[in-house]
């Protein structure tokens, strides 16, 4: 049975696109529900402004207490720039995802930073934090709101420098959900040529309902490590258009169904969906599970 490492990026991706602050505790209430499932990777926060992204405001402390209780997952946070590295690695994060967009465009209005900066800015968090593991984040790998669609030899290309400079993986992203399959295949192809060694993660986003088929072809390419949010939260507030992630409880129930081993359990999931449905009823859920009655899952 093959194994799917599947990362609930929920807690930062899910809920940054949410106005209205969630309160800590509430948010501690999802986070101890999605790792009561089985859920051993998880995305808890971003260490961001707060002017930029309010509802991370609470980053520093989410993060103590989630260590101190789940100091045997996986617990990682997203982080801009050296700043928001350094912040992490001191409460302890040791894993970090560093965003860059593979358009310049939108890299400038997500980051403000030009590319020549952010690969800067790489440099001076490898140099400074060198115990730190560093999971590339490339934004709008498949295609992007101001300068369309991306090819897989400008993903290539763009990770030269990136690659010498000793990230742990790539993990190609579709922030806006424009990709389809073949584009999807031909990028993962691409890198695991060029790059055979480095790992090859992937964060789909369902825009067009694409994220399923989108995921299972990069799974199919190889792909181990796969990314999803509960509900289908989320989407990126710099990319116009962009709208919510793959709902982990789908992509969950549809690889157990078809015998990988993903180590979670899909009713647990569903019942952290429903109560994340409680808690954060502003959200625009395009998960489906939830709705089903416990022992209808087959599982």
């Amino acid at each position: 049975m093959k194994q799917i490492s599947i990362a609930e990026v929920g807690p930062r991706d899910g809920f940054q696109n949410i106005s209205e602050y969630i309160p800590l505790e509430e948010k501690l209430r999802i986070i101890d529900a999605i790792l009561a499932s089985g859920v051993q990777h998880m995305q808890i926060t971003s260490f961001v402004s707060p002017k930029a992204i309010p509802q991370m405001k609470d980053a520093r402390d989410l993060s103590k207490i989630c260590l101190e209780r789940y100091g045997d997952r996986q617990l990682y946070a997203l982080v801009p720039n050296y700043r928001g590295a350094q912040t992490a690695w001191d409460v302890g994060i040791r894993r970090v995802s560093y965003v860059v967009s593979l358009s310049e465009s939108h890299n400038r209005a997500n980051i403000n930073r030009t590319h020549e900066q952010s690969l800067q800015e790489l440099h001076t968090i490898r140099t400074a934090l060198p115990d730190l593991e560093v999971v590339l984040d490339l934004a709008t790998a498949f295609g992007c709101p101001f300068e369309g669609e991306k090819h897989a030899d400008e993903v290539v290309a763009f990770l030269a420098p990136y690659e010498q400079r000793g990230i742990a993986a790539v993990n190609l992203c579709d922030t806006i959900g424009i990709a389809h399959p073949a584009q999807v295949r031909r990028a993962i192809e691409a890198v695991q040529r060029e790059y055979p060694t480095l790992p090859i993660h992937l964060h789909i986003h369902d825009t067009r309902n694409m994220g399923m088929v989108n995921t299972l072809a990069g799974i199919e390419m190889g792909v181990q490590s796969v990314q999803s949010t509960l509900g289908g939260l989320g989407g990126c507030p710099y990319a116009p258009g962009a709208s919510g992630n793959l709902a982990t409880e789908d992509l969950v129930y549809m690889l157990n169904r078809m015998g990988y081993d993903t180590g979670i359990d899909t009713n647990a999931l569903i019942a952290a969906a429903r109560l994340q449905a409680q808690l954060v009823p502003q959200g625009k859920f395009s998960g489906h599970l939830y709705t089903i009655q416990e022992g209808n899952t087959h599982e």
